[in-house]
């Protein structure tokens, strides 16, 4: 699973919370399913890194072929040269040609390495803003739930309060035991 697609499973289980009445618009979301969610992408966090050391792989054995090919270009120009060493002008464009293959085989390296540079950079910028985009989300979550809960106990302790403030009363009407309901299987 990539992280995009935990992310995704992310915004779902908030979509799905369930309401919490008389509390605006926070809501219950099932935290072991977050939790569960936030250690997968701990889990793929590594897989982008290992992406990126792939990347930096080949990039070097892409190099090593370039290299390789672009000295097999100028052994078989100087081969080429001594066979037809007797006619000066057919050396002189045999060895032109050898630096001009040369010169492409050391621009093309050049250029697959600037290339697989720049993708390991963006691999690395990309694997960065994931996890701090992870961490922001996180964060925000749990300030959410922390603020939410801290106002339901808030509530909950003024309500007590008040019912114990009531009791306390003396003057205050007794309230009668609600009565239970005659249960139709009993005689």
């Amino acid at each position: 699973m990539s992280i995009e697609e935990i992310l995704d499973d992310m915004d779902e289980l908030l979509d799905k919370a369930a309401g919490v009445p008389f509390a605006g618009h926070r809501s219950i979301i099932d935290g072991e399913r977050l939790r569960e969610l936030i250690n997968d992408i701990r889990l793929n966090l590594p897989q982008e890194i290992k992406h990126a050391k792939m990347v930096a792989f080949d990039r070097d054995r892409i190099i090593k072929e370039a290299e390789a090919k672009a000295e097999q270009v100028v052994r078989q120009a100087e081969e080429r040269a001594k066979i037809i060493v007797s006619d000066e002008t057919i050396v002189r464009e045999a060895k032109n040609r050898a630096v001009e293959a040369v010169t492409k085989a050391k621009k093309e390296c050049d250029d697959l390495r600037a290339q697989a540079n720049d993708d390991v950079a963006r691999i690395r910028q990309d694997c960065e803003a994931i996890k701090q985009a992870t961490d922001t989300y996180i964060n925000n979550r749990f300030k959410e739930a922390e603020g939410y809960y801290a106002g339901v106990l808030k509530d909950i302790q003024e309500r007590k309060a008040k019912l114990d403030k009531l009791r306390k009363r003396k003057d205050a009407p007794v309230v009668p035991k609600p009565q239970q309901p005659m249960d139709p299987n009993k005689n």
